[in-house]
């Protein structure tokens, strides 16, 4: 299994070249890093937190703290390499030509939504079609364009929160009705 490993990870350096993967290696090894490297930190410091109690069991808390951390130390460089070799045997590298076929898939996939949006145009208004009617077209919304931005005009004067409540019950506005706001 090792060796089919190996074999998968040499093809994939030979289909890339070897600096442009030691370069992704490198940018993985240090994001993996740098994420365990805060995770052990936190963790740290709760050990810090906790480590008095040693005291109690008769236990060096000065000595305990030292073995307890190195040995945390050296989980999170096993989880630095584990979760490294994970990510760098699951990745699927792309060749340059392989994304400038995708560039040009997606470019030819939004070049065909613009000329859906321009049949819809015209079978809602004609070839001079507005890209308003457009969207009402395509939304099946029948009716003439409204302006859908028009500000809020309040009727009465803004009630303040200290002010007596509106309602006539004595109270005042934020322990009466505007409480529920």
């Amino acid at each position: 299994m090792i060796e089919e490993v190996s074999k998968r990870y040499e093809e994939k350096v030979e289909s890339i070249g070897a600096p442009v993967m030691r370069h992704f290696e490198k940018a993985v090894m240090l994001q993996q890093l740098d994420s365990q490297w805060k995770e052990h930190l936190a963790a740290m410091d709760y050990l810090r937190q906790g480590i008095h109690l040693r005291g109690y069991a008769q236990k060096n808390p000065k000595q305990e703290y030292k073995r307890e951390a190195f040995q945390m130390f050296s989980e999170m460089l096993d989880r630095v390499k584990r979760d490294t070799i994970s990510i760098l045997s699951r990745v699927q590298i792309r060749t340059e030509e392989e994304v400038e076929a995708m560039e040009r898939q997606r470019r030819a996939s939004t070049r065909m939504k613009f000329q859906h949006a321009e049949a819809a145009s015209v079978a809602a208004g004609g070839v001079g079609g507005t890209p308003a009617a457009a969207a009402q077209a395509t939304a099946g919304q029948p009716g003439p364009v409204t302006d859908p931005q028009t500000p809020f005009v309040r009727d009465e004067r803004k009630v303040g929160r200290n002010e007596p409540c509106p309602c006539g019950s004595g109270k005042k506005y934020k322990r009466c009705h505007g409480r529920l706001a």
